[in-house]
């Protein structure tokens, strides 16, 4: 399975990365949304793991036009904020499937990430 991660913070990523990686996925890190964009126009990913405050532009905007380049692509949200805690995110974005705090066990983030990248 293919992940993409986009997280501006690199020590988050990075353990992101080592826990999905142990699963036996293949990982990829992207630090803003440019960056996710490039990775996406070369290739399809089963699962993209988005910060939801993304600096340098809107992940919302990212998962939509992810899911444009690569409809079977799932979207899981990360947060460090209570925006979006009431549910309404998964109005907005046709391929999110979960919203889980920064905070949340990477093991637990790992085993999310795979399991919304498996398809079939």
């Amino acid at each position: 399975m293919k992940v993409l991660i986009v997280e501006n913070n690199p020590n988050l990523s990075w353990i992101w990365k080592r826990h999905i990686e142990r699963l036996g996925n293949a990982v990829d890190v992207a630090d803003g949304v440019d960056e996710a964009m490039d990775a996406v126009r070369r290739e399809d990913f089963d699962v993209m793991l988005v910060d939801l405050v993304l600096p340098d532009g809107s992940a919302l905007g990212l998962a939509d036009w992810a899911r444009i380049r690569s409809p079977k692509t799932n979207v899981v949200f990360v947060t460090d904020t209570t925006f979006f805690s009431d549910g309404s995110l998964f109005a907005f974005s046709a391929n999110a499937r979960a919203l889980v705090k920064c905070e949340t066990d990477p093991n637990d983030v790992a085993e999310i990430v795979t399991h919304y990248g498996q398809r079939g």
